[in-house]
Parts: structure tokens; sequence; C-alpha cells
């Protein structure tokens, strides 16, 4: 039985070390495209509000989930059923995090496009919405693994 209890428990801990790996994946395509969107612009010389403020979000918000899944990564531990289910609410609880990312992310984008027509706060907004998406799609992935 207690060999049974660790074959589950090193089944979650590989599908939580997997999800971080793409959560890493994901982070360092982020910075590269926010990157290569700013690099392209200013060798250009193209002034686009739009498309700056996507890059400063990507650059960003690959940043921010590099820093929080390098930690993530430091603390990954073989899990009792009682750390299985915390990390299956906190994952469901991120879910529900990512859908309000990028209804902000569409508030904030579709607000500015019809009252003020600022295009940075647009792109912002696009910007918001696409890493909401990536996010909640990586999210639901790993719930599909850990629900079972």
């Amino acid at each position: 039985m207690a060999s049974m209890r660790r074959v589950w428990a090193d089944v979650i801990l590989s599908a939580e070390r997997q999800h971080l790996l793409r959560l890493l994946a994901w982070s360092g395509l982020s910075i590269i495209l926010g990157t290569s969107v700013v690099v392209v612009l200013a060798a250009r010389r193209i002034r686009s509000p739009l498309l700056t403020h996507f890059a400063i979000q990507t650059i960003a918000w690959g940043v921010w989930i590099a820093l929080i899944s390098g930690i993530a990564w430091r603390a990954l531990h073989l899990r009792d059923v009682g750390g299985a289910a915390r990390l299956e609410r906190l994952l469901w609880m991120r879910i529900g995090l990512d859908v309000g990312c990028i209804a902000v992310g569409a508030t904030l984008g579709i607000t500015s496009r019809v009252t003020t027509r600022r295009m940075e706060l647009v792109g912002a907004g696009v910007g918001v919405i696409v890493q909401g998406l990536a996010l909640l799609l990586l999210d639901l992935q790993f719930a599909g693994l850990v629900s079972r």
C-alpha cells in the first residue's frame, strides 16, 4: 500500500514538474517575442503605441511567470493526499484568475478603444488577453492531469 502511494505521489510530482517546465517555456517565448517586437520597432524607427505596449505587457508577464515558476520549481516535493488536494484547489483558483485576467484585458482594450481611442491601452489589453489565454490553457491542461 505504501508503494502505491509513493507511485501516486511520483505521478503528481512529475505532472507538476512538466507544468512548471511548460510555464518556463512560455515565459521564455514571451520575453523573446516582446523583445523582438521592441527591437523591430526601434530598428525600423516605427512609432506604434499599440505594439509597444503589447510588447511591454508580453515582456513583463514573461519575467513574472518565470520568477513565479522558478520559485515553485525550488519548492517541488512529493505530496500526500492533503497536499494534492491543496494543489488542486490552488490550481482551480488560478484558472479562475486566468479567466479574470482575460476579462480585465478585454475590458481595458474595448473600453479604451471605444472611449478614448488610446492605442497604447488597446495594446496593453491585448497583451493581457494573450497571457491570460495562454495561462488558462496551460493550467487547464495541468488540471486535467491532477484532477484524475
